[in-house]
């Protein structure tokens, strides 16, 4: 049997939970789910202007809590925080070790960076444009998986800080190690991947992002507990989470997480195998006790995503809003003054009715007459002084537009776009780099 424990579900993810889980969970591993898309181009760009940054800008109030608890507490931590700068991120750990007086071995995987192996011609897989006709591209970061993993743990490494992995291969490479899973063994690799899927959102089985009051009640979210899981040896897994933390685990919580992101659950493709999430069956084995088993697989692909990240402008952004009778109607006209005027400039020119129709773009045909409405008015451009003309156009709405316009506020910010495309897995060399606290000993394998 192994416990690993999931401390976070995205980079700006509470900091207490992961605390708990190493303190009190009696875990062999707790991993950090950090990286998104869009984090790990926006991670090049910080890299791009210091070569020293690049890796999670909360990576550093994260290790001061942990570090002194799995050390005492023996817990092994796996995460991507290392997002564009693995090897930066695996020093700074160590020099924090080092200062706690705490001897540790971090251990960091380089690789995922594949800008340089991405063509002009590749077609994305959103719509096969080739990436060329995106303009600048930022980044490119390769979906790694358990094989990028693995020599990690067989460093004995007490850390171990990825860049771009794919989210539940970070949960299944301990368990392959642990248990000595062939990587060919589809069936246990699948059963890993869901176990892994199920607890890479951190606080999303257990009631985050899926309470609705009256329709799905979940008590005390204000100390959300996250989850662990207790992992058998043919993959078979129950999760739960830390007695007395808020939140619940329950079969309605674990089919909502089963089914998120996934596209096609007869194929769940990740870089280690195809899972067949029709096959998974879920159990309910007490209050907060949900036995995971069943998952099958197939073989995993010949080739590996690729996120792509691209300079794609910048945004000029303004919100204004109006109160009391008629608010809905003022904001309305302060749209169409602004539309009228940023039209020919801001084709694309976005128009917001938030708490009215901002979300679905719709009201459905409700009837419905708010009392307060914000109006938000965005449009991309070239260039910053060019995107900065939106805000500048709501604020003058204050002696320029409808009645009772207030608390205006103007943004202008440069826009990382994202899109993807597939490169050989065979194209991409991973590597391992030791470092170590205290001695300061350094080692590339």
């Amino acid at each position: 049997m192994i416990r690993i424990g999931s401390g976070a579900g995205f980079s700006g993810d509470r900091l207490e939970p992961a605390v708990l889980l190493a303190e009190q969970g009696n875990l062999d591993y707790l991993v950090l789910e950090c990286l998104a898309e869009r984090t790990i181009a926006l991670a090049q760009k910080r890299k791009l202007n210091n070569p020293l940054l690049g890796y999670d800008p909360l990576l550093e109030k994260r290790l001061e809590l942990l570090l002194p608890i799995l050390s005492k507490n023996k817990v092994r931590l796996i995460t991507n925080m290392g997002a564009a700068n693995p090897v930066g991120a695996a020093e700074k750990v160590a020099e924090m070790a080092s200062k706690l007086g705490i001897p540790i071995k971090v251990a960091a995987v380089t690789g995922d960076d594949v800008l340089a192996l991405i063509r002009p011609n590749e077609k994305t897989l959103e719509d096969q444009t080739p990436v060329s006709a995106y303009g600048q591209l930022l980044s490119a970061n390769a979906y790694l998986g358990v094989e990028a993993i693995l020599p990690t743990l067989e460093t004995g490494a007490d850390i171990i800080i990825t860049g771009r992995v794919a989210d539940p291969s970070l949960f299944v490479a301990p368990m392959v190690h642990h248990f000595g899973w062939s990587l060919d063994d589809v069936d246990r690799i699948a059963q890993g991947t869901v176990v892994g899927h199920l607890l890479e959102c951190g606080g999303q089985i257990c009631g985050g992002y899926f309470a609705d009051p009256g329709k799905k009640d979940v008590t005390d979210l204000a100390h959300l507990g996250f989850p662990y899981a207790d992992v058998a040896s043919d993959g078979t897994a129950v999760i739960s989470k830390l007695e007395g933390t808020g939140g619940k685990i329950s079969l309605a919580t674990a089919k909502e997480q089963l089914l998120y992101e996934v596209t096609n659950p007869n194929a769940y493709l990740t870089p280690d195998v195809s899972a067949d999430f029709t096959t998974v069956r879920l159990k309910e084995l007490a209050a907060n006790r949900i036995e995971v088993s069943g998952c099958k697989g197939q073989a995993k692909p010949n080739t590996l995503k690729a996120s792509v990240g691209y300079h794609a402008g910048f945004q000029g952004e303004g919100e204004i809003s109006y109160a009391g009778p008629n608010a809905l109607g003022r904001a309305q006209l302060a749209g169409d003054i602004l539309h009228e005027r940023l039209k020919d400039e801001f084709p694309e020119l976005r128009i917001d009715y938030i708490g009215s129709s901002s979300v679905h773009r719709t009201n459905f045909g409700t009837p419905e007459e708010p009392y307060e409405t914000r109006l938000r008015v965005a449009g991309k451009a070239k260039t910053k002084e060019a995107a900065e003309k939106i805000g500048e156009e709501v604020e003058a709405l204050y002696t320029n537009g409808p009645a009772g316009g207030g608390g205006a506020r103007k943004y202008t910010n440069e826009v990382v776009g994202i899109v993807s495309t597939l490169i050989p897995r065979s194209n991409i060399k991973t590597s391992v780099n030791i470092r170590e606290s205290v001695k300061h000993e350094e080692k590339i394998i």
